[in-house]
């Protein structure tokens, strides 16, 4: 069987360039070029001097400075010219991620350059904008609000209907789309993953583990994550394991880290609670392997019930003893692995999980021990690009 023709893509993304998320860096950088998928990314620049291309053809970064308005509007613009510079003959197609706006800008130069466009929904960013500006008070909000409605009119009814195809991140947010109207053979599941060649690589110390109970989690600290409901399952856990304690691996804006601190303070459990802040991967696993147990807890709803959770991939591939709520894609990994514990989203429920892996972690070690098996055959970035690729190739292997 010949090898498949190379296919290069133009990606438009919203992130910092580089970017921590794996679905950009290690999906379209390290794995998809392996299958002769290549692509020149568009982001933004984090004002740091700029890096190696991490992988892809090649990086562009759009400043930042000069204030928010100019700021964006010097990306949009950026953008444009760069769509508009596209060539049929250089490019596969113009893939843009996550943005509604520039999304509605690309795929009417791709009508005007003869091109496919793709488009890349990796979160309900629509969605949650309009959840978040419906929380709040104030003109802000109202403003906020008006742009998600405009934003999701827009989305669902000039962006998807016009895009060659449609990558979304679970088959929960698949089921979404096609609701709004947009065929089921344009939609493309692609879950997020784990680069199991990284997790392989040998530690250079061992994890240390404390005399008290350890819970962690991995991942950022939102306030729509509802951490405040893990610092009450913890106090529900400490009944039965009174020093058990609980870290959290992440970071995110400082006003949420403070609530959680204030809210941990409140129910007196302030020497039992650490952050951590952000850290590296391999520091923030490190950390994670010396934990007894960890706990991916989703809140469920409109915004996060269409997610597909790293956190629970990473810690079933590290063969992490572990506790997932049942969003979705997460209920599909936890009982299709068996290598964990599934839950309803409650606070007890939840409190009552951790107490099982706790009572009894020679078990939970002995049952997670079947999670790195399943995460290479099911959901390691080498498997989820070789299904990946071939749906790049069949999409758009006759253009050119």
């Amino acid at each position: 069987m010949s090898k498949p023709s190379s296919l290069k893509l133009l990606v438009l993304a919203p992130e910092l360039l580089p970017t921590h998320r794996a679905d950009v860096a290690t999906l379209f950088g390290k794995y998809l070029p392996r299958h002769g998928i290549t692509c020149d990314l568009i982001g933004r620049s984090d004002g740091k001097p700029a890096p190696a291309p991490q992988g892809y053809a090649s990086m562009h970064r759009v400043s930042g400075a000069g204030g928010r308005l100019r700021s964006e509007l010097r990306f949009v613009g950026t953008c444009v010219r760069k769509v508009l510079g596209a060539r049929r003959g250089e490019y596969a197609a113009l893939q843009v991620r996550d943005m509604v706006t520039v999304g509605l800008l690309t795929m009417l130069a791709a009508k005007l350059r003869g091109l496919p466009f793709v488009y890349w929904m990796s979160f309900p960013m629509c969605e949650a904008r309009i959840v978040r500006a419906r929380e709040q008070a104030g003109l802000r909000a109202r403003i906020v609000l008006a742009k998600g409605m405009i934003e999701h009119w827009l989305l669902y009814r000039l962006v998807l209907p016009a895009a060659r195809h449609v990558f979304v991140q679970s088959d929960t947010m698949a089921e979404m789309v096609q609701g709004k109207g947009v065929p089921a053979s344009k939609i493309t599941a692609v879950p997020m993953g784990v680069d199991t060649e990284l997790l392989a690589a040998p530690d250079t110390a061992p994890p240390v583990r404390g005399n008290a109970p350890q819970i962690a989690y991995l991942g950022t600290l939102d306030r729509l994550r509802r951490l405040d409901e893990l610092i009450d399952a913890l106090q529900l856990v400490r009944r039965r394991h009174p020093t058990a304690t609980l870290l959290l691996i992440g970071g995110g804006e400082p006003a949420d880290a403070a609530s959680l601190v204030a809210h941990a303070t409140k129910l007196g459990l302030q020497d039992a609670v650490k952050i951590t802040g952000w850290l590296p991967s391999g520091d923030a696993w490190q950390l994670l392997r010396g934990a007894d147990v960890a706990v991916s807890y989703i809140p469920r709803g409109l915004v996060y019930d269409v997610s597909s959770p790293t956190k629970i991939l990473e810690y079933l591939a590290l063969g992490m003893p572990n506790v997932g709520n049942d969003i979705p894609d997460q209920a599909w990994v936890l009982r299709n692995s068996d290598a964990g514990w599934l839950t309803r989203t409650t606070v007890e429920a939840l409190a009552e999980a951790l107490c099982e892996v706790l009572d009894d972690p020679e078990y939970a070690r002995a049952r997670a021990a079947k999670g790195p098996a399943f995460i290479e055959n099911t959901r390691s970035y080498r498997v989820l690009a070789q299904q990946l690729a071939a749906r790049y190739h069949g999409q758009l292997g006759a253009q050119g």
